[in-house]
């Protein structure tokens, strides 16, 4: 048997689903913004990594090292996914994202041990930075996704994904600080591993109050579970988060190095414009994917993703990242939350755990996948002569517009909708009907007793 999240009891879910702008029954109170506190905790920890690069170089790596690195770094948080999504549906997210903030500070901390960059131990403090990482969002963001009706799950995953940006904008000026003397020097990259540490125990607090209520749990077989699955998932979705997840991982990995091969020392000019961008249109727009619908927001969003590769290109000075750095954030701000909710609006509630993961998951296979690629790229560029990093920026800006082409023509019957009704070709449900549908097999487990039919057909629940 396994068990099944149905709900996160709180202010938002103890009030119907049309009283929820109502004073009092809020989706955003104050589980939510300490569970938002915790995230932007880590997501300063997460943006002092952005100059992971000065790590591996520090200790002789080159890029195609650091993209190894990267990349071979994503492999654990893939694979330790797949037990993530099930273990939050059967105790709650409360555990699962407390040992991930234990994760992150130990593997943070490991860092200062790591004497090679082409050693066994490197790889593996990676595996266990990004598998920690994996926990705290997969398991933040099902918090947050299962307190509220399925036509808002994008508002809010946009909205607590403002944290990732304030965390980002933060981080990469504190490591900008931090590492003002570097000089090669090991002293400087070494505090913001010990910041890092310190910033996932400090976020513990926040996760305890946040979930402190008990959720209550429902039993359901495992064979159901993966018949959720093969019954409800959007396989272009993942297309989508696989391309998305290499694309938007590409600055946090290799503008350090871009930036030091044309003699800019600080990158938080770059990161800072692209949170504040990012911050404002969640912020201001948080509505707008309901009204637009899914569809038309993700074809945007690979479109402006595809225009800040090329805007890196006239790149010469510090200031001239704003540009890029603005069209990025906007993208960003646009293609997470639009594109996890194009993946679990059409899950019932109790197996949003699972969706979170799946969707997640495909992120974390395009920055796998993605870093090493980039780095070949790089490597093999210079090797001919070429420019590597313009070659980097072209090849992704026609990886993004040929998934936006892809998706476009798959979603076709979608794209002159407005309204956010995400119905199926195959008859799923609409988002509006979403918590009120389970998988066959489900129905055939539990084969509950409908009052209003006596004569045995199953309730929809």
């Amino acid at each position: 048997m396994t068990y099944s999240l149905q709900s996160v009891p709180s202010t938002a879910t103890e009030c119907g689903l049309s009283e929820l702008d109502e004073p009092g029954c809020s989706l955003y109170d104050r589980s939510f913004w300490l569970a938002h506190a915790a995230n932007t905790l880590v997501a300063v920890a997460a943006g002092l990594n952005y100059r992971y690069a000065d790590f591996v170089t520090y200790l002789g790596g080159s890029e195609l090292h650091l993209g190894w690195i990267v990349g071979v770094g994503m492999v654990g948080s893939v694979l330790v996914r797949v037990g993530f999504g099930p273990g939050i549906d059967r105790h709650g997210p409360r555990g699962v994202w407390m040992l991930a903030l234990a994760l992150l500070a130990a593997s943070s901390a490991a860092h200062l041990l790591i004497t090679r960059y082409d050693g066994v131990g490197i790889y593996l403090a990676r595996i266990a930075f990004c598998t920690a990482l994996a926990g705290v969002w997969i398991a933040s963001t099902t918090f947050v996704a299962s307190r509220g009706p399925a036509a808002r799950i994008a508002e809010l995953i946009g909205i607590l994904g403002t944290s990732g940006f304030l965390g980002m904008m933060i981080g990469t000026q504190l490591g900008d600080w931090l590492c003002a003397d570097l000089n090669g020097r090991r002293d400087p990259v070494d505090r913001l591993f010990i910041a890092s540490a310190l910033l996932a125990v400090a976020a513990m607090p926040c996760v305890l109050l946040a979930t402190r209520e008990k959720a209550p749990i429902r039993r359901r077989r495992t064979g159901a579970l993966w018949a959720a699955v093969k019954q409800y998932q959007r396989k272009a979705a993942l297309v989508l988060g696989v391309s998305a997840g290499a694309a938007i991982a590409l600055p946090a990995t290799f503008l350090r190095t871009y930036a030091a091969e044309l003699g800019i020392r600080r990158i938080g000019t770059f990161f800072t414009i692209c949170a504040v961008v990012a911050l404002a249109s969640r912020l201001g727009a948080r509505r707008v994917p309901e009204r637009l619908g899914l569809a038309r927001m993700i074809v945007m969003g690979f479109v402006l993703l595809a225009v800040g590769q090329f805007l890196y290109l006239p790149v010469r000075s510090e200031w001239h990242l704003l540009l890029p750095g603005a069209v990025v954030g906007l993208a960003q701000a646009i293609l997470f939350p639009t594109i996890v909710a194009e993946s679990s609006v059409p899950y019932p509630a109790q197996y949003r755990g699972v969706a979170m993961t799946l969707i997640l998951a495909a992120f974390d296979v395009g920055q796998m996948v993605g870093a090493p690629i980039a780095g070949a790229i790089l490597h093999a560029s210079q090797a001919l002569g070429l420019p590597g990093y313009p070659a980097l920026f072209v090849v992704t800006a026609a990886m993004l517009l040929v998934t936006a082409s892809f998706y476009a023509t798959r979603a076709r019957f979608r794209l002159g909708r407005p309204q956010y009704p995400l119905e199926g070709s195959n008859g799923h449900a609409t988002a509006s009907k979403q918590d009120e549908v389970v998988p066959a097999a489900v129905r055939r487990s539990s084969r509950r007793r409908d009052p209003a039919h006596p004569h045995g057909r199953p309730r929809q629940i």
